[in-house]
């Protein structure tokens, strides 16, 4: 998951001394709220944009050319303004990433999650009272900075607040409550949708709810001691570590921690070490996880699904209540992943997911080549429902491989001198494939048509492919013993360890020549 700052876990493969405590779990759910508001923006856009009165005010041209008969089913949502709507979140978030950075390092993570917090209600405030689509498109702007900060800081902060044995399963929380608040913002379009004609402005006022929950959750809960010590708080540090830890036996990863934050500092060129031929595996392990989980085609869906239902012929209802049947999937999904990322693996749930998402989308490519021409009325009862079941079984494996493990990988892969770096590298990619595709897939739709669904899936069948051969397991393998039992293993990735010019001298790292 995306990080600011460094974490740790302990040497040698130790297991160090830890209760799963009621802070530890509190704590985790309500810095876990941020991945709620995410998910409660990616869902809630798609819906709004389908409804007539939201394109009455602020895309006229768009509406009249749904209602014509004569457009393109696949082209009546064809407008870069519309398109613009949605991805301007991204594009500010790849952006308030690089500042995020800064923040969760020198100012804590929990600073950095209220900041968040803070520019996710005013965001909600201009989106909710817009008279204009300068305000919407400032609203959406400031939504996606508060994204930028919460996808740096809340991540990061569950990663140092879990016990090593269940960093799986509470790092998925993130991805958990982005899925939950994909489900609420569909939801909600359902219900709104036959308020007219201020139905849109109550959608987007109640992104409100998870804002306001986040923030509340950073003004409550305690930095991590891995954020206190680091920023020289050591005592703090330590007493925190006591009390989420449920033990007064902290000193082994206590001092670990201490080295670790000291061999931190002694980094001054965090990116520039990232480019070094050792770090090579990670950063394009890193920065192919993030594109390849935007190929699959996940976010189009999931922004335009009623807008995509609406275009297959599904009645606006029909069209809302299908896409809250795929969010209700999306939920259920994720709490597989939970369940197996620490028993199965990360490469059996990807390897499975992709062979499950490439037979979905044909078989959708498929149904739509046949029955859905430019101009036909209703895809029919029967097609209809496949559709849906096929979406369902794509989302369906999505969210158990590629949707959580696309964040925790990278999490878990760079070393400790690299790992702030690496993971806002892996944050920005994400975020600029994810602006690509979401300004891209109205247009994409309207020329590609059905084969839309044909190019993701040979995206789904290239991915695969590369965890086959070069994806490593990183199941139950503490951070810091990824380089000696992971990448120096590996049929391929070895050779960029072979000359690793890396090592301490005096307890000081003493960086090779570079790239």
């Amino acid at each position: 998951m995306p990080a600011g700052g460094f974490s740790v876990s302990a040497p040698s493969g130790v297991e160090f001394e830890a209760k799963i405590t009621p802070i530890v779990i509190i704590s985790c759910i309500m810095a876990a709220t941020g991945g709620l508001m995410f998910g409660y923006d990616v869902g809630i856009s798609g819906g709004v944009t389908s409804m007539d009165d939201f394109l009455g005010k602020f895309f006229p041209t768009v509406l009249k050319k749904k209602n014509e008969d004569k457009e393109s089913n696949y082209c009546k949502y064809d407008n870069q303004g519309l398109q613009l709507f949605t991805s301007s979140l991204y594009l500010a978030g790849l952006t308030a990433t690089f500042f995020a950075s800064y923040t969760t390092r020198r100012l804590g993570r929990r600073l950095t999650m209220l900041i968040a917090g803070v520019f996710f209600i005013v965001g909600v405030i201009f989106n909710g009272a817009a008279q204009n689509l300068a305000m919407l498109i400032v609203g959406r702007i400031l939504l996606g900075c508060g994204v930028g900060f919460a996808n740096q800081a809340v991540p990061l902060f569950l990663s140092e607040i879990a016990p090593t044995r269940i960093r799986g399963g509470l790092n998925i929380l993130f991805q958990l409550n982005v899925t939950i608040g994909i489900l609420f913002a569909n939801l909600v379009n359902y219900g709104t949708s036959k308020i007219t004609p201020w139905g849109w402005r109550l959608s987007l006022s109640l992104a409100g709810i998870p804002a306001v929950l986040l923030t509340l959750g950073a003004l409550f809960v305690t930095d991590t001691p891995n954020s206190l010590i680091e920023r020289g708080r050591l005592d703090e540090g330590k007493a925190v570590l006591k009390k989420i830890r449920g033990t007064d036996n902290v000193e082994p990863e206590f001092n670990e921690i201490v080295e670790a934050s000291r061999i931190a500092q002694e980094v001054k060129h965090p990116f520039r070490n990232l480019l070094q031929r050792r770090n090579r595996p990670q950063l394009v392990i890193a920065v192919l996880l993030q594109i390849f989980q935007q190929f699959t085609g996940i976010n189009a869906i999931m922004f335009y699904a009623p807008v995509l239902f609406n275009t297959l012929g599904f009645k606006n209802d029909a069209s809302l209540y299908s896409a809250v049947i795929t969010g209700a999937v999306n939920v259920l999904s994720t709490l597989v992943s939970v369940y197996s990322v620490d028993r199965v693996g990360r490469r059996m749930l990807l390897l499975e997911a992709g062979v499950q998402m490439f037979l979905s989308q044909v078989a959708i490519a498929v149904v739509l080549g046949i029955k859905v021409t430019d101009h036909s009325d209703d895809l029919g009862h029967g097609w209809a429902i496949m559709v849906v079941v096929m979406v369902c079984t794509f989302v369906s494996s999505f969210a158990w491989s590629w949707g959580p493990l696309g964040w925790l990988i990278p999490s878990e892969t760079f070393p400790l001198e690299t790992r702030s770096a690496g993971q806002s590298v892996t944050v920005c990619v994400n975020l600029l494939f994810t602006f690509v595709i979401a300004q891209a897939f109205l247009s994409m739709l309207c020329h590609l048509k059905y084969a839309i669904f044909v190019f993701f899936s040979a995206w789904v069948l290239v991915m695969s492919v590369f965890v086959l051969f070069f994806l490593p397991e990183t199941k139950n393998i503490p951070i810091e013993e990824m380089t000696e039992r992971v990448w120096k293993q590996h049929w391929f990735w070895k050779r960029y360890m072979e000359d690793d010019n890396h090592h301490i001298v005096n307890g000081k790292i003493n960086n090779g020549a570079s790239v």
